[in-house]
């Protein structure tokens, strides 16, 4: 699945193609992803300018003068540009956003539980978006946040970060490589885990998450970037897919367990 940094690699890839051109009109191929396409979403987006390109969590924000187009990746979706004539669209190549300069937006998913939506309210009021936590690369995201977020409950810390109304964006593969640099096993109790811990999770999120987007992403089965190249952090991982290996640290077989039907991997020596 696309994580924070995928989805961060796929805004800076496309953003110079698509950011202050117009659209010349919209083709869609499939309307039932996760949620259905807005069924005037070619005359409702027909004739608007494509402004700013933001990111929250894993969503992409399309801001026009009107409204806000709400792109999700879902588990294998990717956007890519091409110069028209574009190749022919294939079978998962579900909508095409044409824009002045002779290119085209192209969303692709698979699996089809990505998403792409329009709104004209205040996007930080959208459902979607109005509840979720701090970005994990923010000044709002600390170690006093977490701590006192975290007094009372016994909720393994694996969980608790890869929760949206405690951080958002932290994935599986980043959960369990941020948990591995900060020494902290993923089943342990959230409430038990000190302030001094903390704030060296807060670090290794940011560390984990800023090295990933430097490198483009992860490579994953269904993910390329938007420029068609895979990301390279993979090679990095320490611990996330490891599971039988020796510990890059201090040799101790990586050890796998499974929380919440999801895959973590840590070293039981130098996690605790």
């Amino acid at each position: 699945m696309p994580e924070l940094p995928e989805v961060e690699t796929t805004r800076r890839g496309v953003e110079p193609y698509v950011k202050g051109k117009e659209i010349v009109d919209v083709i869609v191929r499939q309307p039932r992803l996760r949620w259905p396409v807005p069924p005037d979403l070619s005359s409702d987006l027909t004739g608007l300018t494509i402004g700013q390109i933001r990111r929250r969590a894993k969503y992409l924000l399309l801001e026009t003068g009107q409204g806000t187009l709400i792109v999700h990746l879902g588990m294998s979706g990717c956007l890519r540009i091409f110069e028209d004539p574009a190749p022919k669209a294939q079978k998962h190549d579900h909508v095409d956003i044409i824009l002045t300069g002779q290119r085209r937006l192209r969303f692709t998913d698979p699996r089809r539980f990505g998403a792409i939506l329009w709104t004209c309210q205040p996007i930080w009021e959208h459902p979607l978006l109005s509840k979720l936590g701090p970005e994990p690369l923010g000044d709002e995201f600390t170690a006093q946040r977490l701590f006192i977020r975290s007094r009372g409950r016994s909720q393994a810390i694996k969980t608790f970060i890869m929760d949206n109304h405690t951080v958002v964006g932290v994935g599986n593969i980043y959960a369990n490589e941020a948990l591995f640099v900060a020494g902290i096993r993923p089943d342990k109790s959230c409430g038990t885990v000190s302030k001094k811990r903390y704030e060296k999770l807060v670090t290794a999120i940011q560390e984990v998450l800023q090295r990933a987007i430097e490198q483009g992403g992860t490579t994953l089965k269904d993910f390329v970037g938007s420029d068609g190249k895979p990301g390279y952090f993979k090679q990095q991982l320490a611990v996330y897919g490891r599971s039988g290996q020796p510990c890059l640290t201090c040799g101790t077989v990586i050890t796998e367990i499974r929380q919440g039907n999801r895959s973590s991997c840590f070293c039981k020596r130098c996690q605790r």
